[in-house]
């Protein structure tokens, strides 16, 4: 592929682009399943609208800490670039380290995998057509991602609004509805902070994603106006998307079906408009996987390619396609590499194993809105957090607890996750040393 290795990834994503990549990765399939977990743990509908907005309320938190870094820093790479500037080069290198080997390669494949089970709903498919269908999808939009980002960025806003439309479709509908949910029979037993934290797990996955716009910080036009303003409005119409979800699953279903059935968006649209119903859902959670597919592709690769320009990761990975102007190097080898994962089966226990580092990564994150505001005073920032410092170390906190509670419930999957990120302390030392080798002899030459 013709690439060269100085020039530099054009801003051509503009502000509809970037509230698409927010939208997009955030609302996936969850809003039809979370629902379910929730209502096991909480018995109230005052509780359950509780968790959904303290876990959007914080998230929002991260979102605007993010916006600050963004605006101060619009460099591709976002996360990679804000740890690397906060906490020294090591720290921004095991972030990018755990995205490409585990979580975010991880999470393509078990994407693709899963569209292939939404499509089987259409057309049924034997395991080894679903899994070749799952390579042609991360092929697809490789091959989508690696000709423009424009491209990449038009198949986000088609797909975005596409499955924005469904959700509402299905909730205009229940509202519509002329029957009534039957009455909750009473709970015995008193609400408690552990069963409104483990409802919060759920609900904190339901609204992750909305890191990913800093990933393409670097290709966004304006960005000391539209970063701060796709993650603002974005992720505000998540919010606003998901509790219109849980009035309409609360009007049509009663808690206690809510908490029996696994596929509780099928369950109310079945009720709501019949045989179709079910069909409808699975045409929504299919544009909704293949809008976060194609986000994957058109973010992460990012962060590879930033680690390399820095001397940190491959050198072919900073690259920039001579024709298409993207990481043409870092697109493909994150799609043969979750191909790879794909085929192994490996994908759904790294999915698993990630999350730890992933909020790990979160929240030292935004604790470097603290940190670089003290050590880097100088620096301009076209927008400064609200609620400083008290919002930061909020969402921080709230983190570590989140961290804690993996710890303590799930240690297996953590302390695995843990161990596979840390697998890139020595990595780096290697790649630093390389760096530091080519350095020298180019100041030589």
């Amino acid at each position: 592929m013709p690439t060269t290795g100085n020039a530099e990834l054009p801003r051509k994503l503009g502000l509809l682009d970037s509230l698409s990549i927010v939208i997009g990765m955030v609302i996936g399939g969850g809003i039809f399943l979370i629902p379910n977990l929730i209502a096991r743990d909480l018995h109230s509908a005052t509780a359950i609208f509780g968790v959904w907005i303290f876990a959007g309320v914080i998230s929002f938190f991260g979102s605007l800490a993010c916006a600050e870094l963004g605006t101060a820093y619009p460099e591709t790479g976002g996360q990679y670039v804000f740890l690397r500037e906060a906490f020294g080069p090591m720290i921004g290198f095991l972030c990018g380290w755990s995205m490409f080997t585990v979580a975010r390669t991880a999470q393509v494949a078990w994407l693709a995998v899963t569209l292939t089970l939404y499509l089987s709903y259409f057309f049924p498919l034997s395991p080894l057509a679903a899994k070749c269908l799952g390579l042609v999808a991360i092929a697809l939009f490789t091959a989508i991602n690696y000709r423009g980002v424009s491209a990449g960025a038009f198949v986000q806003k088609l797909f975005t609004v596409a499955k924005v439309i469904g959700i509402l479709l299905i909730v205009g509908g229940a509202f519509f509805w002329s029957g009534k949910a039957a009455a909750s029979p009473p709970v015995s037993g008193a609400f408690s902070l552990s069963s409104f934290g483990a409802a919060m797990i759920a609900t904190f996955l339901a609204y992750d994603g909305w890191v990913q716009l800093s990933f393409v910080a670097g290709e966004i036009r304006n960005p000391q106006r539209n970063v701060l303003l796709a993650l603002a409005l974005g992720l505000a119409s998540c919010i606003a998307i998901y509790l219109l979800a849980n009035l309409a699953y609360l009007h049509v279903l009663s808690i206690p079906e809510i908490a029996a059935s696994d596929h509780v968006g099928a369950t109310l649209a079945e009720r709501v408009l019949g045989p179709a119903g079910g069909t409808l859902v699975s045409i929504v959670i299919l544009l909704s996987i293949i809008g976060t597919l194609n986000g994957c592709f058109l973010t992460s690769p990012r962060v590879y390619f930033a680690q390399a320009r820095d001397g940190l990761f491959f050198r072919k990975f900073g690259d920039v396609h001579a024709t298409y102007q993207t990481p043409a190097v870092a697109i493909v080898a994150q799609g043969v590499w979750a191909a790879v994962l794909l085929l192994s089966g490996s994908y759904e226990t790294l999915v698993d194993y990630a999350m730890f580092g992933i909020w790990l990564f979160y929240a030292l994150m935004i604790a470097g809105v603290i940190a670089l505001r003290r050590k880097h005073p100088e620096v301009h920032r076209p927008y400064r957090m609200w609620g400083y410092p008290v919002t930061p170390v909020l969402f921080v906190a709230v983190t570590v607890w989140f961290l804690v509670n993996m710890l303590i419930t799930r240690p297996v999957p953590s302390f695995a996750g843990l161990l596979l990120t840390l697998t890139g302390v020595p990595v780096y030392f290697i790649w630093a040393k390389r760096a530091h080798k080519f350095e020298s002899s180019a100041a030589v030459s």
